[in-house]
């Protein structure tokens, strides 16, 4: 029996790293439904234990028997006077546990429990994997690829596979099988086929990862990335900030010579990244996040928009490759972002002051044509419309039908008057008007 269970166990505990204890439980509880399935189609439901002999490696069965003074069916059944010899307290129609282990259980157990056996190991095995990664859930990891099965790549983590999904792809990423890869452990689900792993190669906490990783100083504490935007593939921006004086968190993060951030840019497949300094101030925040251009000054609009003045020549590089470097400084600051070159900005405040004395010059030129406009009176007809230099308008509404009314022209505008209070006003010659309530 040694050679058979006890062996056996030991190198499957060793093997899938199991514990040898967990195993040994699956088999009791395998070996305990492989002897209720010797009894009979229909055993009555009695105790069935099962221990596995942690020496030796012998399972001894021991069964429930009811106390009998003549025995009919012994799987069942114990005489008076065998079962005094376990308890000499014992009564006729009591319970008793005894061994009753057969004499060929080894053989049969092992052929009736086989595959029950290696379900209740699957079991083990899915829980510790699920128990040892729902740990790490959220961790960096290195895995090796497999293979592509319909456009989702497996990946090897050595004690379990793991999905990357189409959508946690990077198009600049290789997959090839056998290529060893840093992966984010994202979700872990329990399914009926086992512990299914979901990894990422998007997800912004990847760069905190791999940057706790390259960066002893972001691991450490002292320097902390407050935001990450990122373009997976293409460019990340990551804004960071000293959380001890005399630390220069943007030059921890570069390295010597741009040592680190270079390790950083390999491990992503040359994705482009931008360390900036976090500010509490928006203003200084917003034209950090628009690094490498120059920024002339950031004007706060509202509560979530900036307006940033940029050099003319600096502008392109503002806004980047089809707005991608304002875009991601948009995510990194959470603030809607509107970038200007200064000669924009100089040609928008000419065009307004100008706007803004022409409205003025216009208004004053109205207040004249008002006050020397000829007063005309006019019959508002049953249909509340009235007739001026062979143009029609209205209507007024009825409350005005019979009322007499006066008019006030301007060369592009008709003022109507009733009672001296304006109640409407008219384009000349359209019929587009406003009625004051």
């Amino acid at each position: 029996m040694r050679t058979e269970f006890f062996a056996a166990i030991s190198a499957i505990a060793a093997e899938r790293g199991i514990p040898r204890e967990r195993i040994i439980e699956q088999v009791e509880k395998a070996l305990v439904a492989a002897y209720r399935r010797s009894l009979g189609e229909r055993p009555p439901a009695i105790e069935i234990v099962v221990k596995i002999d942690p020496v030796k490696g012998d399972p001894h069965v021991y069964s429930e028997m009811l106390v009998v003074d003549e025995v009919e069916d012994e799987r069942f059944e114990i005489s008076y006077d065998e079962a005094r010899k376990h308890d000499p307290n014992i009564q006729v129609l009591e319970k008793i546990v005894v061994e009753t282990t057969p004499k060929d259980f080894g053989r049969i157990a092992a052929q009736t429990a086989k595959q029950v056996i290696l379900q209740g190991i699957r079991d083990v095995e899915r829980d510790n994997v699920y128990s040892e990664f729902n740990e790490r859930r959220g961790e960096l990891m290195v895995g090796v690829v497999q293979r592509n099965v319909n456009g989702n790549i497996i990946i090897d983590l050595g004690k379990a596979e793991a999905i990357l999904p189409r959508d946690q792809q990077v198009a600049s990423d290789n997959y090839r099988p056998g290529t060893r890869i840093k992966v984010l452990l994202k979700e872990i689900r329990r399914e009926d086929r086992g512990t299914r792993l979901l990894v990422s190669r998007t997800d912004n906490d990847l760069i905190k990862r791999i940057f706790e990783m390259e960066v002893p100083e972001i691991l450490a504490g002292t320097v902390e990335i407050k935001s990450i935007s990122r373009e997976p593939g293409v460019r990340t921006k990551c804004a960071v900030a000293a959380r001890q004086e005399g630390i220069d968190p943007v030059g921890a993060c570069v390295g010597i010579r741009g040592v680190r951030i270079q390790n950083i840019v390999n491990e992503l497949n040359g994705e482009k990244i931008d360390v900036v300094q976090w500010s509490t101030d928006v203003k200084e925040f917003i034209a950090n996040a628009l690094s490498p251009a120059q920024v002339v000054e950031v004007q706060i609009r509202d509560m979530d928009k900036a307006v940033v003045i940029v050099p003319d020549k600096q502008l392109s590089l503002a806004i980047g490759k089809e707005g991608q470097n304002v875009r991601l400084a948009a995510k990194l600051t959470k603030w809607k972002i509107d970038i200007k070159s200064s000669s924009t900005l100089i040609d928008e405040m000419r065009e307004a002051s100008e706007f803004r004395q022409a409205a003025e010059a216009e208004s004053m030129a109205l207040d004249v044509e008002l006050a020397n406009a000829k007063v005309e009176d006019r019959l508002v007809s049953e249909y509340g419309t009235f007739v001026y230099q062979n143009i029609e308008y209205g209507p007024l509404g009825t409350d005005y039908v019979g009322q007499t009314i006066q008019i006030r022209a301007t060369s592009v505008k008709l003022f109507i008057y009733a009672n001296d209070r304006l109640i409407a006003s008219f384009m000349i010659p359209d019929i587009d008007y406003t009625v004051n309530e």
